[in-house]
Protein backbone atom coordinates (compact mmCIF):
# COMPACT_ATOMS: atom_id res chain seq x y z
CA UNK A 1 0.00 0.00 0.00
CA UNK A 2 1.44 3.44 -1.14
CA UNK A 3 0.76 6.07 1.97
CA UNK A 4 0.57 8.50 -0.85
CA UNK A 5 -2.38 6.69 -2.53
CA UNK A 6 -4.39 5.76 1.14
CA UNK A 7 -7.01 7.35 3.31
CA UNK A 8 -6.20 7.98 6.62
CA UNK A 9 -8.41 5.17 7.93
CA UNK A 10 -6.93 3.16 6.12
CA UNK A 11 -3.32 3.69 7.59
CA UNK A 12 -5.22 3.30 10.83
CA UNK A 13 -6.17 -0.02 9.78
CA UNK A 14 -3.09 -0.72 9.00
CA UNK A 15 -1.99 -0.34 11.95
CA UNK A 16 -3.70 -2.45 13.77
CA UNK A 17 -1.68 -5.15 12.12
CA UNK A 18 1.98 -3.21 11.41
CA UNK A 19 3.92 -0.68 12.90
CA UNK A 20 6.51 -1.08 10.35
CA UNK A 21 6.82 0.98 6.98
CA UNK A 22 9.39 1.39 4.27
CA UNK A 23 10.51 4.57 2.80
CA UNK A 24 12.67 5.00 0.21
CA UNK A 25 15.58 7.61 -0.29
CA UNK A 26 18.13 8.77 -3.13
CA UNK A 27 19.73 11.31 -5.41
CA UNK A 28 18.95 14.13 -8.01
CA UNK A 29 22.26 14.30 -9.42
CA UNK A 30 24.21 13.16 -13.01
CA UNK A 31 24.91 9.67 -13.65
CA UNK A 32 26.61 10.56 -16.71
CA UNK A 33 26.17 10.94 -20.44
CA UNK A 34 23.25 8.15 -20.91
CA UNK A 35 22.02 7.84 -17.00
CA UNK A 36 18.97 9.75 -15.56
CA UNK A 37 19.49 12.63 -13.46
CA UNK A 38 16.71 10.89 -10.97
CA UNK A 39 18.48 7.34 -11.32
CA UNK A 40 18.97 7.33 -7.47
CA UNK A 41 15.48 8.25 -6.71
CA UNK A 42 13.98 6.28 -9.40
CA UNK A 43 15.76 3.43 -8.54
CA UNK A 44 15.22 3.28 -4.78
CA UNK A 45 11.40 4.14 -5.22
CA UNK A 46 10.86 1.24 -7.17
CA UNK A 47 12.78 -1.23 -5.12
CA UNK A 48 10.81 -0.44 -2.32
CA UNK A 49 7.43 -0.59 -4.07
CA UNK A 50 8.46 -4.42 -4.82
CA UNK A 51 9.25 -4.73 -1.66
CA UNK A 52 5.77 -3.34 -0.17
CA UNK A 53 4.13 -5.61 -2.85
CA UNK A 54 5.83 -8.70 -2.10
CA UNK A 55 5.06 -8.20 1.80
CA UNK A 56 1.80 -6.12 1.95
CA UNK A 57 3.46 -3.02 3.78
CA UNK A 58 2.99 0.33 3.50
CA UNK A 59 5.40 2.43 1.60
CA UNK A 60 6.15 6.13 1.72
CA UNK A 61 7.20 8.58 -0.81
CA UNK A 62 10.62 8.56 -1.66
CA UNK A 63 13.19 11.05 -0.31
CA UNK A 64 14.05 12.62 -3.87
CA UNK A 65 17.37 15.34 -3.05
CA UNK A 66 19.59 13.62 -0.93
CA UNK A 67 23.10 14.83 -0.50
CA UNK A 68 25.00 15.22 -3.54
CA UNK A 69 27.42 18.23 -3.35
CA UNK A 70 29.77 16.74 -5.15
CA UNK A 71 28.00 16.72 -8.38
CA UNK A 72 26.59 20.18 -8.40
CA UNK A 73 29.70 21.18 -11.57
CA UNK A 74 27.32 19.27 -13.80
CA UNK A 75 23.91 20.73 -14.94
CA UNK A 76 20.58 19.54 -13.22
CA UNK A 77 22.26 18.02 -10.06
CA UNK A 78 20.48 19.05 -6.98
CA UNK A 79 21.52 18.83 -3.16
CA UNK A 80 20.67 19.00 0.41
CA UNK A 81 23.28 20.08 2.67
CA UNK A 82 24.00 17.25 5.21
CA UNK A 83 22.24 19.38 8.33
CA UNK A 84 19.41 20.10 6.28
CA UNK A 85 19.17 16.28 4.80
CA UNK A 86 19.50 15.26 8.49
CA UNK A 87 16.75 17.43 9.11
CA UNK A 88 14.48 16.30 6.86
CA UNK A 89 14.45 12.26 7.77
CA UNK A 90 14.60 12.99 11.11
CA UNK A 91 11.01 15.07 10.88
CA UNK A 92 9.76 11.58 8.28
CA UNK A 93 10.09 9.28 11.20
CA UNK A 94 9.06 11.56 13.68
CA UNK A 95 6.02 12.39 12.24
CA UNK A 96 4.91 8.75 11.38
CA UNK A 97 5.55 7.58 14.73
CA UNK A 98 3.62 10.15 15.89
CA UNK A 99 0.85 7.79 14.53
CA UNK A 100 2.42 4.72 16.17
CA UNK A 101 4.82 3.37 13.61
CA UNK A 102 7.29 2.65 15.05
CA UNK A 103 10.34 0.40 12.54
CA UNK A 104 11.66 2.38 9.71
CA UNK A 105 13.07 0.42 6.69
CA UNK A 106 14.94 2.66 4.50
CA UNK A 107 15.68 1.22 0.90
CA UNK A 108 18.79 3.91 -0.29
CA UNK A 109 19.61 4.40 -3.64
CA UNK A 110 23.10 6.46 -3.14
CA UNK A 111 25.87 6.07 -1.67
CA UNK A 112 26.25 10.05 -0.48
CA UNK A 113 22.95 9.32 1.88
CA UNK A 114 24.73 6.59 3.88
CA UNK A 115 26.91 8.90 6.45
CA UNK A 116 23.85 11.42 6.40
CA UNK A 117 20.98 9.71 7.38
CA UNK A 118 22.78 7.68 9.74
CA UNK A 119 23.43 10.43 11.71
CA UNK A 120 19.52 11.03 11.44
CA UNK A 121 18.62 7.77 13.12
CA UNK A 122 21.56 8.55 15.64
CA UNK A 123 19.40 11.63 16.36
CA UNK A 124 16.40 9.74 16.97
CA UNK A 125 17.94 7.46 19.11
CA UNK A 126 19.34 10.64 21.11
CA UNK A 127 16.33 12.66 21.48
CA UNK A 128 14.80 9.44 23.10
CA UNK A 129 17.76 8.34 25.43
CA UNK A 130 17.73 12.32 26.53
CA UNK A 131 14.23 12.02 27.47
CA UNK A 132 12.80 14.30 25.10
CA UNK A 133 10.02 11.87 23.99
CA UNK A 134 9.84 9.66 27.19
CA UNK A 135 6.25 8.48 26.28
CA UNK A 136 6.85 7.82 22.85
CA UNK A 137 7.65 3.68 21.85
CA UNK A 138 10.96 2.74 21.35
CA UNK A 139 11.86 3.20 17.95
CA UNK A 140 14.17 1.54 15.67
CA UNK A 141 15.65 2.68 11.80
CA UNK A 142 17.48 0.69 9.47
CA UNK A 143 18.97 1.65 5.96
CA UNK A 144 19.55 -1.05 3.59
CA UNK A 145 21.35 -0.14 0.10
CA UNK A 146 19.55 -1.92 -2.94
CA UNK A 147 22.65 -2.70 -4.40
CA UNK A 148 24.93 -4.54 -1.51
CA UNK A 149 23.53 -7.42 -1.08
CA UNK A 150 25.10 -10.90 -2.47
CA UNK A 151 22.20 -11.33 -4.78
CA UNK A 152 22.81 -8.23 -6.45
CA UNK A 153 26.56 -7.78 -6.52
CA UNK A 154 26.82 -11.22 -7.78
CA UNK A 155 24.34 -10.72 -11.03
CA UNK A 156 26.39 -7.45 -11.61
CA UNK A 157 29.76 -8.87 -11.77
CA UNK A 158 28.30 -11.80 -13.94
CA UNK A 159 26.88 -9.13 -16.35
CA UNK A 160 29.55 -6.60 -16.42
CA UNK A 161 32.18 -7.50 -14.39
CA UNK A 162 35.11 -5.07 -13.74
CA UNK A 163 33.23 -2.43 -16.24
CA UNK A 164 30.66 -2.12 -13.14
CA UNK A 165 32.88 0.53 -11.13
CA UNK A 166 31.48 3.01 -8.91
CA UNK A 167 29.39 5.82 -10.16
CA UNK A 168 27.20 6.02 -13.02
CA UNK A 169 27.05 1.83 -13.16
CA UNK A 170 26.18 -0.31 -15.96
CA UNK A 171 23.45 -1.88 -13.65
CA UNK A 172 21.94 1.11 -11.81
CA UNK A 173 21.49 2.53 -15.46
CA UNK A 174 19.74 -0.72 -16.54
CA UNK A 175 17.11 -0.43 -13.60
CA UNK A 176 16.33 2.40 -14.41
CA UNK A 177 15.87 1.28 -18.29
CA UNK A 178 13.57 -1.50 -16.91
CA UNK A 179 11.17 1.38 -15.46
CA UNK A 180 11.21 3.77 -17.93
CA UNK A 181 12.46 2.11 -21.44
CA UNK A 182 10.94 4.80 -23.03
CA UNK A 183 13.81 7.47 -21.95
CA UNK A 184 16.83 4.48 -22.69
CA UNK A 185 19.98 6.61 -24.55
CA UNK A 186 22.04 3.88 -25.58
CA UNK A 187 25.62 5.00 -26.72
CA UNK A 188 29.07 3.82 -27.13
CA UNK A 189 31.25 5.72 -24.59
CA UNK A 190 34.90 6.37 -25.26
CA UNK A 191 37.02 5.56 -22.93
CA UNK A 192 34.41 2.54 -22.86
CA UNK A 193 35.29 1.86 -18.59
CA UNK A 194 36.16 5.31 -17.11
CA UNK A 195 38.35 6.04 -14.79
CA UNK A 196 39.17 5.50 -10.79
CA UNK A 197 40.01 7.77 -8.45
CA UNK A 198 39.28 10.32 -5.42
CA UNK A 199 38.01 13.56 -4.93
CA UNK A 200 37.13 16.71 -3.41
CA UNK A 201 34.09 19.13 -3.99
CA UNK A 202 32.07 19.85 -7.13
CA UNK A 203 34.58 21.50 -8.97
CA UNK A 204 37.46 18.77 -8.54
CA UNK A 205 34.81 16.17 -9.31
CA UNK A 206 34.20 17.79 -12.85
CA UNK A 207 38.13 17.77 -13.15
CA UNK A 208 38.75 14.13 -12.59
CA UNK A 209 35.57 12.67 -13.76
CA UNK A 210 34.35 14.72 -16.59
CA UNK A 211 31.56 12.57 -18.08
CA UNK A 212 30.32 11.97 -14.71
CA UNK A 213 31.57 8.40 -14.32
CA UNK A 214 33.24 6.70 -12.10
CA UNK A 215 34.92 3.38 -12.85
CA UNK A 216 32.13 2.18 -14.61
CA UNK A 217 30.60 1.88 -18.62
CA UNK A 218 26.93 2.25 -18.50
CA UNK A 219 27.56 1.68 -22.35
CA UNK A 220 26.88 -1.95 -21.36
CA UNK A 221 23.22 -1.02 -19.86
CA UNK A 222 20.44 -2.49 -21.07
CA UNK A 223 16.72 -3.16 -20.35
CA UNK A 224 16.77 -7.02 -19.47
CA UNK A 225 19.59 -6.67 -17.37
CA UNK A 226 17.69 -3.96 -15.41
CA UNK A 227 14.33 -6.42 -15.21
CA UNK A 228 16.88 -9.12 -13.77
CA UNK A 229 18.69 -6.64 -11.50
CA UNK A 230 15.13 -5.41 -9.86
CA UNK A 231 14.37 -9.23 -9.74
CA UNK A 232 17.46 -10.08 -7.58
CA UNK A 233 16.80 -6.25 -5.29
CA UNK A 234 13.20 -7.12 -4.39
CA UNK A 235 13.71 -10.55 -3.53
CA UNK A 236 16.68 -9.98 -1.57
CA UNK A 237 15.39 -6.23 -0.04
CA UNK A 238 11.75 -9.00 0.88
CA UNK A 239 14.09 -11.31 2.61
CA UNK A 240 15.26 -8.15 5.04
CA UNK A 241 12.54 -6.57 5.62
CA UNK A 242 10.54 -9.70 6.82
CA UNK A 243 13.64 -9.94 9.07
CA UNK A 244 13.12 -6.65 10.32
CA UNK A 245 9.53 -6.48 10.43
CA UNK A 246 9.47 -9.67 12.81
Amino acid sequence: MLLQLATWPEVEAYLATSRTVILSIGSTEQHGPNGMIGTDALTADAVARGVGEATGALVAPVIAVGMAQHHMAFAGSMTLRPTTLIAVVRDCIVSLSRHGFERFFFVNGHGGNIATVTAAFSEVYAEASLGQAANRASLKCVLRNWWENAAVRNLSKELFGHAEGGHATPSEVSLTWFLHPEAAKPMTLDPPIAPHGNFADAHDYRRTFPDGRIGSNPGLASVEAGRRIFAAAVEALTADYRAFAA
